[in-house]
C-alpha cells in the first residue's frame, strides 16, 4: 500500500538534503515550523506510515518531530516504535499536541527501551500527571542521558523528579524550565543530587526561585564535583542568592563552567561577587548576567575580566565600551542556549557562542 499524499509530501519536503550526522546514522529533520518554505505539519497516521517505513532501518538514530500536530494518538505510534527500534538515539517531540496519555504511553516504552540517549517533550501540555509518569521511568531507564519537560505545564513536579534521580545513574542533562518551581522544590532537587553522580547539566531557568532557594543551590554546589552547567535566568535570586553562588564557586567547586543568572534582579553588589569568584576560581569560564541592573561597579568588574583575558568575549552576554570616561556594558546574542525554541534561518544553526552548551563537551548535542 502506497503512501497517503499527505505522509508524501510532509515527508519529502523536509527531509534534509544533507542530513544531520550522529556518531552513527543520520538524523531524519521533519520539523513543522519552516519559516522559509510552506510545508504540512506531519500527523498521527503521517507518522505511523513513517513509523513502518523505518522500522527495521539500521541507519536512521535521529528523528526531529518539533512543531507538527503529533497527538496522544501519534504518541501510541512512537510508544510502539520505541519498543521495537534498536537504533533511535534522538527524538524530538517539542512542541506537538502531546497530552497525559501520550506522555504516558512514551515514558512506560523508555522503561523497556535500550538505546534512546535524548527526548525533547518541551512545549507538550502534559502535565503533572504526565510529569510523574517520565519521573517513574527516570528509575528504571539506564540509557536515556538527556531529557527536556521544559514548558510542559508542570508545577512543582521537581520532588518525584527528585526522588527518582537519587537512584538514576546515566542522565547526565534535565531541562525543567517553566516548572513554577518555587524554593521547596529546590530543596528537595538539591536534598537528592548529593546522592546523584551523573547530572552535568541542570536547567532550571524560568521558574520562581529566590534567594532562599539558591542557598540550597550553593550548598550542593560546594560538595557537588560533577555539575559542569547551571542555568538559573529568569528567577529571582537578587543579590544574596548572587553571593550564595559566588561564595560557593569562589571557595570550594571546581566543577561548574558555566553559568547563566540573565535577569535575576541582581545589583552590583551580586554581580561583582560574582566576577570576583572568577578571579579564584579558574575552571568557570561562561558567565551570562543581561538583564539584571548593570551599575559602574558592575560594568568596571566585567571590562577588566574581559580585557584582562580571564572572560573571553565569545563567553559571555556583555561587551564593554566606553563613553566619556566611563565603563558601559552593551548585550551580545551569547548564551547557553538562545536557539532553544528557534533556529536562525541564515547563519549557523548551532553557533556555539550562541548555544554554549554545544562547547562543554558532548553534553547539550542536538539542542
Amino acid at each position: 500500500m502506497g503512501l497517503p499524499p499527505s505522509a508524501v509530501n510532509a515527508m519529502h519536503a523536509r527531509l534534509d538534503r544533507a542530513p544531520t550526522r550522529l556518531t552513527k546514522g543520520i538524523t531524519l529533520k521533519i520539523a513543522g515550523n519552516n519559516r522559509l518554505l510552506p510545508v504540512q505539519k506531519v500527523t498521527d497516521e503521517d507518522f505511523r506510515m513513517l513509523a513502518c517505513i523505518l522500522s527495521n532501518n539500521t541507519f536512521v538514530t535521529g528523528l526531529d518531530l518539533r512543531y507538527n500536530v503529533l497527538t496522544d494518538v501519534g504518541a501510541e505510534h512512537a510508544a510502539k516504535f520505541l519498543q521495537e527500534n534498536a537504533t533511535l538515539c534522538y527524538f524530538n517531540l517539542m512542541f506537538n499536541d502531546i497530552g497525559t496519555n501520550g506522555a504516558e504511553l512514551i515514558a512506560k516504552a523508555l522503561h523497556r527501551n535500550e538505546t534512546l540517549q535524548h527526548l525533547r517533550m518541551t512545549g507538550n501540555k502534559i502535565e503533572n500527571k504526565g510529569g510523574m509518569y517520565f519521573a517513574s521511568m527516570l528509575q528504571i531507564n539506564s540509557t536515556l542521558e538527556k531529557l527536556d519537560l521544559g514548558d510542559c505545564d508542570l508545577e512543582e513536579s521537581t520532588v518525584h523528579i527528585a526522588l527518582m534521580m537519587k537512584n538514576n545513574s546515566c542522565l547526565m542533562e534535565l531541562h525543567l524550565c517553566k516548572h513554577e518551581m518555587k524554593n521547596f522544590g529546590v530543596e528537595r532537587l538539591c536534598d537528592a543530587l548529593y546522592e546523584n553522580h551523573s547530572l552535568r547539566y541542570l536547567d532550571l531557568s524560568c521558574n520562581k526561585i529566590t534567594r532562599d532557594g539558591v542557598k540550597f543551590l550553593g550548598e550542593l554546589l560546594k560538595r557537588n564535583q560533577i555539575l559542569e552547567i547551571l542555568d538559573l535566568n529568569s528567577n529571582r535570586i537578587e543579590d544574596d542568592g548572587a553571593i550564595y553562588l559566588s561564595e560557593a564557586l569562589a571557595l570550594y567547586n571546581r566543577t561548574l563552567q558555566a553559568l547563566a543568572v540573565a535577569s535575576n534582579n541582581i545589583s552590583g553588589k551580586g554581580l561583582v561577587a560574582l566576577s570576583d569568584s572568577m578571579k579564584t576560581n579558574m575552571v568557570l569560564s561562561y558567565i551570562y548576567i543581561w538583564g539584571n541592573k548593570l551599575d559602574e561597579a558592575t560594568c568596571v568588574a566585567f571590562s577588566d575580566l574581559i580585557k584582562t583575558g580571564r572572560l573571553k568575549p565569545n563567553c559571555t552576554d556583555v561587551d564593554p565600551y566606553e563613553v566619556d570616561g566611563h565603563e558601559y556594558l552593551a548585550e551580545l546574542s551569547h548564551g547557553l542556549k538562545r536557539h532553544y525554541y528557534w533556529t536562525p534561518s541564515y547563519g549557523e544553526a548551532d553557533n556555539k557562542d550562541a548555544n554554549a552548551s554545544l562547547a562543554i563537551g558532548a553534553v547539550a548535542e542536538h539542542l
